[in-house]
């Protein structure tokens, strides 16, 4: 291999690792986020909770960025009669991105 192909090689490999990175800090700070939901603003119990911040997370998957996730929260928090403001719940988004990817970078 020349060095040309070696640094190629190198490159491919940092980015898959950001990219998985990426993605795992991204789930994570779903799961938080769906789990402050759950327990501070639905009371819903630890088993209900853990099933609530899988749903967030793959509410997350179906649109690009984070507006589905966030409307899934809007309409389940209005089920429930409560709500929240926009400006809340990304701030509470921010902070679990935080702690997620403390925990991640941690693993």
């Amino acid at each position: 291999m020349t060095g040309f192909e070696d640094r190629e090689k190198s490159e491919e490999a940092k980015f898959r690792h950001q990219q998985e990175l990426a993605f795992k800090i991204r789930n994570r700070r779903n799961k938080l986020f769906g789990l402050w939901i759950a327990r501070e603003h639905l009371g819903l119990d630890e088993k209900a909770a853990l099933e609530y911040a899988k749903d967030v997370v793959m509410a997350d998957f179906e649109l690009p960025g984070d507006h589905d996730m966030l409307e899934k929260v809007k309409q389940d928090l209005a089920a429930h009669g409560k709500q929240l403001s926009d400006h809340l719940l990304r701030k509470h988004l921010e902070e679990c991105e935080q702690q997620a990817r403390a925990q991640v970078m941690a693993e």
